[in-house]
């Protein structure tokens, strides 16, 4: 096991923090490293719940390559476990520290070093945040599709470590289908190249899809070459009511099948719709079961509404609305952009699942999370990227309730064991990280496990890259 060359390192040979401190700011300025207490604890833990976390020993904030190297040479000579993080906006642990480990943020390596209109790609550091290349690129007729729910605040290096998604992802696909190159710095200091920033190239194994989604345990990402698409037209967007989730899904059903290439295509269950509701008066009828929102960013939007729509009244439909303009698809937008907002407002606390399943197997995805609510008598709220099956069961509860947490647990992994049944995966976009690391094991079998290992060791003998995460 790689977590036993750390753990089982005899206490009289740990590396007292000062000593590693003293390693460090050899080849960093002093403000790159943090030592305070008060302020490391802060770097501990991401966005998930129920994730073990460790207490750092030091957090490293370089500016440049040559800065991470020094700290990789460290922590190899030292064998201290290293944990890459970037906003922290992540939902599995990913980023959490471990105990007494070097916690290497690289939300100062935030540079965009290059964008260039004709070969369409873009190079840039990992602490780009998501938004401002987004906005850098429009400014050249451009455009980075990738947009995770939290692209305000999230990182391209955090957004290629998970292999993140978003609500664009029916038609432009996730962050892994536009990362051409990466320069990584390995375990042990050195740096690394793999990739292209070529539009075709099929050199040797694709390394870099390697380290997309290795969660910063393969190597710490300093740059990264991404392709770009044209800035697409104003997409229009239509919101269709439902008196069934299944009836919804038989409306995915019959847009996909039909040939359509949505822009987005979401869905929110009955839970979500009141949650909503309920925190912004949006004026939802509250007989509406399931809400399903499609844009398209075609050359002609209006007509893709036009057909999409009556596609949904012959599933179902109670109510079809389609937008006339920009400012109005915005509008009906909202509600899906306050699902999460709306459902923590239900309990005060939510643990959101990232289940993916087949399309044809959305409907009894639906159901099954609606038993599962019942058993353990909870509020779970379903938004989901309906277009690519990815949906987001949202486990409502009180934290304070050590029974209530308990079956918030429980019901998690009736969701994850739900997914894999129908076929799916135990992650569309969040990642594994600490939170689903047993449910890797059982989802790719115990073959696959050994694989990923011995990988895994290639790249890290010592095991100090993001130890426990995974697997």
């Amino acid at each position: 096991m790689i977590m036993s060359r750390i753990e089982a390192r005899p206490d009289e040979d740990t590396v007292a923090v000062g000593s590693l401190v003293d390693r460090l700011l050899a080849g960093l300025p002093a403000e790159a490293v943090l030592t305070d207490p008060d302020v490391t604890v802060s770097y501990a833990n991401d966005m998930a719940s129920f994730c073990e976390a460790g207490t750092p020993a030091v957090v490293v904030l370089p500016r440049t390559v040559e800065q991470v190297q020094h700290v990789m040479r460290v922590a190899t000579e030292l064998r201290v476990p290293v944990v890459p993080q970037g906003a922290r906006t992540g939902l599995s642990g990913a980023a959490n520290a471990s105990e007494g480990c070097i916690v290497l943020s690289l939300v100062r390596m935030d540079r965009i070093l290059e964008i260039s209109p004709v070969d369409r790609i873009a190079v840039v550091e990992p602490g780009v945040v998501n938004a401002t290349l987004s906005r850098a690129v429009n400014e050249h007729g451009l455009y980075y599709p990738p947009d995770p729910s939290s692209w305000e605040m999230c990182t391209i290096g955090g957004n290629i470590g998970t292999a993140s998604g978003g609500l664009c992802c029916v038609k432009y696909g996730v962050t892994a289908e536009y990362v051409l190159g990466l320069d990584v710095v390995l375990a042990d200091g050195r740096l690394m190249s793999t990739g292209r920033r070529t539009a075709k190239g099929v050199a040797g194994y694709d390394l870099t899809r390697l380290f997309v989604g290795s969660e910063g345990s393969l190597g710490i990402v300093v740059r990264a070459t991404l392709a770009l698409r044209p800035q697409p037209p104003q997409q229009l967007v239509l919101a269709a009511e439902f008196a069934s989730a299944a009836a919804a899904c038989d409306a995915v059903c019959r847009i996909m099948e039909g040939g359509h290439v949505p822009s987005l295509l979401e869905l929110m269950d009955r839970t979500t719709v009141k949650a909503v509701n309920d925190m912004a008066n949006m004026g939802l009828p509250e007989s509406t079961e399931a809400l399903l929102l499609a844009a398209f960013d075609t050359l002609d939007p209006a007509a893709d509404l036009t057909a999409v729509g009556a596609l949904c009244e012959a599933a179902g439909a109670t109510q079809v609305v389609p937008a006339d303009d920009a400012a109005e698809s915005e509008l009906l937008l909202q509600a899906r952009r306050l699902s999460l907002t709306g459902l923590e407002a239900v309990k005060g606390t939510t643990m959101i699942d990232d289940v993916c399943v087949p399309r044809s197997k959305l409907a009894e995805m639906l159901e099954g999370v609606d038993r599962i609510a019942e058993k353990y008598q909870l509020t779970i709220g379903v938004v989901a990227h309906a277009g690519d099956g990815n949906t987001h069961p949202t486990v409502c509860f009180d934290a304070g309730d050590p029974d209530e947490s308990r079956r918030a647990r429980e019901s998690f992994d009736e969701i994850m064991a739900l997914g894999l049944e129908l076929g799916g995966t135990i992650t569309g976009e969040h990642g594994v990280g600490v939170l689903k690391k047993e449910w890797l094991a059982r989802e790719i079998g115990p073959v696959g496990v050994e694989m990923q290992r011995a990988i895994k060791t290639a790249f890290d003998p010592l095991g100090i890259l993001n130890p426990g995460k995974l697997f």
